[in-house]
């Protein structure tokens, strides 16, 4: 049964993202599986990085106490579906952790627009007038972004910043479990991504691949590529329950 999301400051056995900020913690259901990264060099040079980004003045999305919000929001053992973004928005009051999701009263993105486009022609649901994507995260989507931090205005800045050894292992974690799951992956940057995951393609999981919800390749054949019945349809038969893919 899906638990209640609780913030890690309130649940026993959450672990801090090393000295990021202690609003920022890894769940325990993540930490067997991830703390070892959190040793890594590349997590240390991370969160010098941040700190230094922000002792500068520069604008750092999404704030403090949001940055691990996929993996609070869906711990690991009840992963069902893994939905991969690249990096969060840039814009005020967009970002809060979950790829592709934005904050209740912001707009929604161009990208959203026609993931729910495509929801709509797939599964028949309406497409929503907001963009917060948590009911899906808290059915057990993992709405994960390669680097899960971003300076205001410049998109793709903290790529190559020591988030993706991180990101890397939290897919892995996933990957290596027994359950079959489901990963959608849209886009060239999700797919190489996933490319990197020891036994992904030939393990229990089922591949969705398809090109970018973006305006500039949605028509590639993002339209009509179904993700979203064919989720429910693996994950049925496998006896894993369906998603409710409404927000």
């Amino acid at each position: 049964m899906l638990q209640p999301f609780m913030p890690c400051g309130l649940q026993p056995g959450c672990v801090s993202l090393g000295r990021m900020n202690s609003a920022d913690q890894l769940p325990p259901s993540w930490r067997p599986a991830l703390e070892p990264v959190l040793q890594a060099a590349s997590l240390r040079a991370l969160v010098s990085f941040l700190q230094a980004e922000e002792r500068s003045g520069k604008i750092v999305y999404p704030p403090r106490g949001q940055r691990l919000a996929a993996l609070q929001l869906t711990p690991l053992d009840q992963v069902r579906v893994v939905i991969l973004g690249q990096d969060p928005y840039h814009g005020p009051g967009q970002a809060h952790g979950l790829a592709f999701s934005v904050q209740d009263g912001v707009k929604v993105p161009p990208s959203l627009v026609n993931i729910y486009k495509e929801r709509e022609a797939d599964l028949g649901i309406p497409r929503a007038t907001h963009g917060n994507l948590t009911h899906w995260a808290q059915q057990g989507v993992l709405l994960l972004n390669n680097a899960l931090t971003v300076e205001a205005a410049n998109a793709g800045s903290h790529q190559g910043k020591g988030w993706e050894p991180f990101t890397d292992a939290a897919i892995a974690a996933v990957a290596a479990r027994a359950d079959p799951t489901v990963f959608i992956l849209w886009g060239s940057h999700a797919q190489k991504k996933a490319s990197r995951v020891p036994g992904l393609a030939t393990g229990p999981h089922l591949v969705l691949k398809a090109p970018h919800p973006s305006p500039l390749s949605a028509h590639n054949g993002f339209f009509g590529s179904r993700p979203f019945s064919q989720a429910n349809a693996f994950l049925e038969a496998h006896v894993r329950g369906t998603i409710d893919w409404r927000v």
